[in-house]
């Protein structure tokens, strides 16, 4: 059995991805239009139904557009913290209140999900609460740490133990300073609970990687302060002064914001 992982969109404007096998998935987000989710995953040969489940990170409607109509209408149960429950309710984003698709997780107590191992992680941000996902399948080990505000050291810690990783490079810190955004947004976007800078995330996984990290994909790109080409490059760069190959040693792309990545298929080891 394979293990896919698909993204369907990750930027401002929407964010939801795919994990799953053949006979079963999970979404993680819901930020998208629960047409564009039906879309992009019968192209992919997987009906709704196979959806098992969808974990939030946040309550930002880029990541909870389409969770009522999930949870609700087709009785998906939506696993986040009691926090970010309580955002989701209030937000004037979602239309369905969430009942008996409402599951309530704790940060660093882990769960399963058929043959999934998940565990959620604080992450700082500015929204009700924020987690990070850090999801085993077998041998397979995925982290998801999307609207980071900084690298923390619980953060880290899931980040060294995956082996495919899905994190946020959302600005370019050269194009935000000198771009349209005005000065408040600026310093909410670099703050401490803003989001991961190209440069931030690159100096990370320079100084962190292990041969056991075999993915890399650059999530939740900014449409006005990053390019996907700049992003990777600036990844690049930092890797090579530390003798890392990219496309040898490890595996770099970055997401695009509003359509599908291909998808990437793994073995059961």
């Amino acid at each position: 059995m394979k293990l896919s992982f698909i993204s369907l969109a990750s930027g401002s404007s929407g964010n939801c991805y795919y994990l799953g096998t053949s006979e079963y998935g999970i979404l993680i987000d819901a930020g998208i239009g629960i047409r564009t989710i039906k879309k992009v995953l019968k192209e992919n040969g997987i009906d709704l139904s196979q959806i098992v489940a969808v974990l939030i990170t946040h309550d930002h409607a880029d990541h909870i557009k389409t969770v009522g109509c999930l949870g609700e209408k087709h009785n998906i149960p939506v696993y986040t913290t009691e926090r970010v429950h309580s955002g989701i309710e209030r937000s004037r984003y979602v239309e369905e209140t969430l009942y008996g698709s409402r599951r309530i997780i704790m940060k660093e107590i882990p769960f399963t999900i058929k043959a999934f191992e998940i565990t959620a992680f604080e992450v700082p941000h500015d929204s009700s609460d924020n987690v990070g996902y850090h999801i085993v399948w077998g041998n397979q080990k995925f982290t998801f740490a999307t609207d980071v505000g900084h690298i923390t050291e619980t953060i880290a810690t899931y980040l060294r133990k995956a082996n495919h990783l899905i994190l946020e490079a959302n600005y370019d810190e050269e194009m935000l300073r000198f771009g349209s955004y005005p000065a408040f947004l600026k310093e909410r976007v670099s703050s401490k609970t803003g989001h991961l800078s190209n440069r931030e995330a690159a100096e990370y996984i320079a100084t962190n990687f292990h041969e056991g990290l075999k993915n890399v994909w650059l999530c939740h790109l900014s449409k006005d302060n990053n390019h996907p080409e700049l992003a990777v490059k600036t990844m690049d760069l930092r890797l090579f002064q530390e003798g890392i190959r990219l496309g040898k040693d490890l595996q770099l792309s970055a997401l695009k914001r509003t359509t599908p990545s291909e998808r990437f298929e793994f073995d059961a080891e």
